[in-house]
């Protein structure tokens, strides 16, 4: 057998490695949702979906479906002084995820989509108006390819501009109070094709 006959075998071994086959991944202490996204390539909102995700928690040990993606090493999560902007926002955001949906309510009784994002940024020392409408019309529009923790992302569920609001988490995620789940999630934004056929734009209010 010639040496180049010997090479074809160990070449087509190396194509299906363990690791090119993986479907699965194990999580391991430091990791987060969109850390093993960017590893494998697989954007948030879909790792959500394969494994029915409600919020973009996991747990050590948990194994996730990640559809077939081959897996490189997952970049740990930042230290909190390099990426305190956005786990600020989530960090204000977890603390009224579960609130009941309420149409017109403003406490911990119940809450709609305007007066989340407002207590949202009322637990961050920061004051913007009640509604929807009047939310749109705060700080200054941002693209959707420029969208940051924090910005307002707005769309038209009722046949008007702004007439739904929510709060862009990163990763693809926002948090919103969703009258069909009847309480506040974080879920995906662009992912989901509900939420991308109604999107209007975003707006940033925290510089």
């Amino acid at each position: 057998m010639t040496y180049s006959r010997l090479l074809l075998p160990l070449a087509f071994a190396a194509l299906i490695s363990p690791a090119a086959l993986a479907s699965t991944y194990t999580v391991k202490s430091g990791d987060t949702l969109s850390a093993i996204s960017r590893a494998t390539g697989t954007d948030a909102g879909t790792l959500m979906r394969l494994n029915g995700l409600s919020s973009s928690t996991i747990q050590i040990g948990q194994k996730l479906n990640i559809g077939g993606a081959t897996v490189a090493a997952p970049a740990r999560a930042a230290p909190a002084a390099t990426n305190s902007g956005g786990a600020f926002v989530r960090t204000a955001a977890a603390r009224f995820l579960g609130v009941r949906y309420n149409l017109g309510g403003s406490g911990r009784n119940g809450l709609d989509c305007s007066s989340f994002t407002q207590s949202v940024f009322r637990s961050m020392g920061i004051s913007i108006p009640r509604t929807a409408a009047s939310q749109w019309r705060s700080g200054y529009a941002v693209s959707r390819r420029d969208l940051r923790s924090g910005d307002l992302v707005f769309f038209n569920t009722m046949g008007r501009t702004a007439s739904h609001v929510g709060l862009y988490v990163g990763d693809g995620m926002m948090a919103n109070a969703n009258s069909y789940r009847g309480r506040t999630v974080i879920e995906p934004l662009f992912a989901n094709a509900y939420w991308a056929s109604r999107y209007n734009g975003a707006r940033r209010i925290m510089n």
